[in-house]
């Protein structure tokens, strides 16, 4: 017999009690739907088995796109309809505020997966559904700032970084809905990394990260300079400008200076003292900015000096699943744990993902430099599944129970 908080009712209301519950439940779900069909399609195009439709779009552009726009997204505007409030001292959301950002988001990514495998007219379909969403979303955090009397810094750069995400999620919208040539998609794609998700988990690990160690690490001083954040932003917008207008081989203007920024950073965060594991993880998957910088570097000076070195979606990958994946298993556990009323630290699952997408990272990095580069892309989609699916088996469960310490949330 079921009790109260395991039915199904009980949990539906425990998964709408707070932004993070929803959207966090809604991102790890699409972390492993929109995998499991990319893991498919890229040993279809490998070894020609299992059949897999061809999409009305270029499949890699839909990976893209479902990544960047939907996936990463639901974690971020659940932890920014979390935190927005609390940074600024004002009341939390409603479920009415954030309920519609997640339908939104799961809405479009469902129909964008019917789309991949045939259905028609759902690519376009998936399009406003996310726009929707994702115009929602921002019209809740836009209206808190302009809420709050003084100026809260991180949250208007996390802002900003949101707003060029929807130029570039309308980019591809352009394409998809509208006809437009396909140029457009890569002014998504472009917008995508260096415009939306590099500057928001930059902006949280400026603000979050001094703090947590500061809280854990004895003698510990916190350094979180807003000309570091402004100096950051500078060079993101170069690198923006440069990239959109073709220009690979001056890229190193950019990102030389940032991987300048990220090593100071790196430095001076890093903690001397003994630090719990749930404190580690963060440092260690910060790590990923510089390393990631450093082969976007290399990849712009052998282009500019005409050496034989091809690096392709190497820097790339090394961002999205060294940088954005280690800290999202980090981030999402630090507060899935916190606000479930459980201890803070990292769980046996929590670090088989992480230490797993260590490994996905470096596979797929590699994998732009082997003979057989298909196979070795096929093999870290599969081991992206394999590193994240006992993870999000756990906190999914958890955003449907109540909190164990008895409160509210």
């Amino acid at each position: 017999m079921q009790t109260p908080s395991s039915s199904p009712g009980m949990a539906l209301r425990n998964l709408g009690r707070t932004p993070h519950r929803l959207m966090f439940f809604i991102g790890a779900s699409n972390l492993l739907l929109a995998m499991a069909w990319w893991a498919l399609w890229l040993i279809h195009a490998r070894w020609q088995q299992p059949s897999m439709p061809m999409p009305d779009v270029y499949p890699g552009w839909l990976h893209a796109l479902v990544m960047v726009y939907l996936v990463f997204p639901s974690f971020i505007f659940g932890f920014l309809l979390t935190v927005f409030p609390r940074w600024m001292g004002l009341p939390e959301l409603a479920r009415h505020h954030y309920l519609p950002v997640g339908i939104g988001l799961i809405g479009g990514q469902l129909t964008l997966l019917l789309g991949t495998l045939g259905l028609p007219y759902a690519l376009p379909i998936a399009l406003v559904l996310a726009l929707l969403g994702w115009s929602i979303g921002l019209w809740q955090l836009g209206r808190l700032l302009l809420s709050e009397r003084g100026r809260t810094w991180h949250a208007r750069s996390c802002m900003a970084a949101l707003l060029l995400g929807y130029a570039g999620l309308w980019a591809f919208a352009a394409f998809v809905v509208f006809g437009a040539s396909p140029a457009w998609v890569m002014v998504g794609i472009k917008l995508g990394g260096f415009g939306l998700l590099l500057p928001i988990y930059v902006s949280v690990a400026h603000r979050m990260f001094p703090f947590f160690a500061g809280n854990v690490v004895p003698g510990y001083q916190p350094w979180r300079p807003l000309w570091w954040l402004g100096a950051f932003w500078l060079f993101l917008v170069l690198h923006l400008l440069l990239d959109l207008r073709a220009q690979s081989a001056w890229l190193w203007l950019a990102d030389l200076p940032l991987l300048l920024l990220s090593v100071l950073a790196l430095w001076r965060w890093w903690p001397r003292g003994a630090m719990p594991g749930l404190l580690r993880v963060l440092f260690i998957g910060l790590a990923w900015l510089p390393v990631s910088l450093a082969l976007y570097v290399v990849q712009s000076l052998a282009d500019a000096l005409g050496w034989p070195l091809t690096l392709g979606r190497g820097p790339a990958h090394a961002l999205f699943i060294g940088l954005f994946g280690s800290l999202l298993v980090a981030m999402v556990t630090r507060v899935t744990q916190g606000h479930s009323g459980r201890p803070l630290q990292m769980t046996p699952v929590a670090w088989f993902a992480f230490i797993a997408i260590q490994a996905v990272a470096v596979m797929r990095v590699v994998a732009e430099l082997m003979p057989d580069a298909a196979a070795w892309q096929a093999l870290s989609a599969i081991g992206w599944l394999l590193a994240f699916s006992p993870w999000v088996a756990r906190i999914g469960r958890i955003y449907l129970l109540p909190r164990q310490d008895g409160r509210d949330g």
